[in-house]
């Protein structure tokens, strides 16, 4: 049985879906105002992770992850690039599916967009004001966070706590609010910024409200997952659940999951495009293969915050090669494996254990690294039987693709690039003149091969080959 970290009770719980067997999941996507960094780049990969392993434990999965495009940070850049504020969206939007494509993120079953949702959301509003939730104030309408009496239960804070910190703020959007615990659900238009008709004048939507209303409109009033990182757990999700429930009466979510943040330098202070210390996923992936990233990132129980740097990032490199090199060197024995052998039931009973180790793992919230320590002892099992004549064919294929499923994952694929006829029959020349001891021109060859990126590696077993 899966177990998650609910933040909302601050334990370990037994995941009951609302239906058998389908998973409801929506997790709060980029404002796509700029490249990604990696820190962003984390959630995305983290609840990918996830998915993936729901759906490698049979589930069905209706993942729903938003682009937030109206927002202060968009026409802020429509200005200051001299284009329109969708205009900027959508460039990034394409940026983002580019990047993530290239980390292996699978594409979200919907990711819905805010501007496509303007009626939707007003709707929502007007449903609030009627209850008396909410309020207008000068062509912005606000939420009256008090009357939600459990306001504050996702991140454990009392009202009065947060009142403390709230009446310190200035400005003329406090001094129309009638509490300063209040927040935005729509406001009213400046000059010149893009809006729509409402009933409260000209204005675009705040930022919390867009999210309960794409999730509640494409997976119900209630959903078995909300996801996203640690920085959104106040306000944005504790907002989420005060407007989404008063609205509708049920529970926004049964199971509420934030991912760590993604660390930098000797102090590990948190990476954000506010402090300048991000790296873009963008930049990175022209200097480093996606999968390493993916990797790294991956590996580490979501929960858990990631310290970023070049030693890490090489030693995620490392790792990733040695798993692959036990699967080439695996599919290179296949060919002269037997069919069948006396201790295929015993290799099969070692191949069932590690099964129900790496499911044990991964079962307990998602312990991506404790799950991926089995797979490195998977790597070992067939290091050691791809070099001799003891396992069949049909349990190599068998751990194969054990591994194979586990690194799937992850969101690691290898692809089996073939030789084509000219390097096939440069290998076999080099092996003619290996038997013949000419060594000069099977350096030469080696060189040749290793120039278009194929790297020999001569064994007992003969010549194997990888790309470099």
């Amino acid at each position: 049985m899966i177990k998650i970290y609910n933040t909302l009770t601050r334990q370990k719980e037994t995941f009951k879906p609302l239906e058998a067997g389908k998973v409801k999941m929506y997790v709060c996507g980029p404002t796509v105002y700029n490249y990604i960094h990696i820190g962003n780049a984390r959630s995305s990969i983290a609840f990918d992770t996830i998915r993936r392993y729901f759906e490698y434990r049979g589930y069905e999965v209706n993942y729903v992850s938003n682009f937030t495009d109206v927002d202060d940070k968009i026409i802020k850049a429509a200005k200051e690039m001299q284009i329109t504020a969708p205009e900027v969206a959508q460039r990034f939007i394409d940026a983002f599916k580019a990047d993530t494509h290239a980390l292996n993120i699978k594409e979200a079953t919907l990711n819905p967009r805010v501007m496509d949702h303007i009626e939707d959301i007003i709707d929502f509003v007007q449903v609030l004001v009627e209850k008396g939730y909410a309020y207008e104030s000068n062509g912005d309408v606000y939420y009256r966070t008090r009357k939600f009496k459990d306001y504050g239960k996702l991140s454990d804070q009392s009202i009065d706590e947060l009142e403390i910190g709230a009446s310190q703020r200035t400005g003329s959007e406090q001094a129309q609010k009638e509490d300063p615990l209040d927040f935005a659900l729509w406001k009213k238009a400046k000059e010149g910024e893009i809006s729509w008709d409402s009933p409260w004048g000209q204005g675009r939507p705040g930022w919390h409200i867009e999210c309960s209303v794409m999730a509640i409109k494409h997976l119900g009033d209630t959903i078995d997952i909300h996801g996203g990182g640690q920085d959104l757990e106040f306000p944005h999700h504790e907002n989420e659940i005060a407007q989404s429930e008063a609205k509708t009466g049920h529970p926004f979510a049964n199971y509420w999951m934030h991912n760590g943040f993604v660390t930098v330098g000797e102090t590990q202070e948190k990476m954000s495009k506010s402090l300048g210390n991000f790296v873009t996923v963008h930049e990175i992936i022209q200097e480093i293969d996606p999968q390493v990233l993916r990797f790294f990132m991956a590996t580490t129980q979501y929960r858990r915050p990631i310290c970023y740097s070049e030693k890490t990032l090489q030693e995620a490199e490392n790792n990733l090669q040695k798993l692959k090199t036990a699967l080439e060197n695996a599919q290179f024995r296949l060919d002269n494996a037997k069919d069948e052998l006396a201790n295929d039931a015993i290799h099969l009973d070692e191949l069932a254990k590690l099964e129900e180790q790496f499911v044990a793992e991964m079962d307990d919230d998602f312990n991506a690294a404790n799950g991926i320590t089995v797979a490195y002892e998977l790597a070992k099992w067939l290091n050691v039987y791809a070099n001799n004549e003891e396992v069949s064919k049909p349990v190599l294929q068998q751990a194969i693709q054990q591994l194979q499923g586990w690194l799937g994952v992850f969101g690691i694929e290898f692809s089996q690039e073939l030789l084509d006829d000219e390097i096939e029959k440069l290998i076999e020349e080099r092996n003619q003149a290996r038997k013949e001891r000419n060594f000069a021109r099977s350096d030469e060859i080696r060189d040749l091969l290793k120039a278009q990126g194929i790297i020999l590696e001569d064994t007992a077993q003969g010549t194997r080959w990888r790309k470099g």
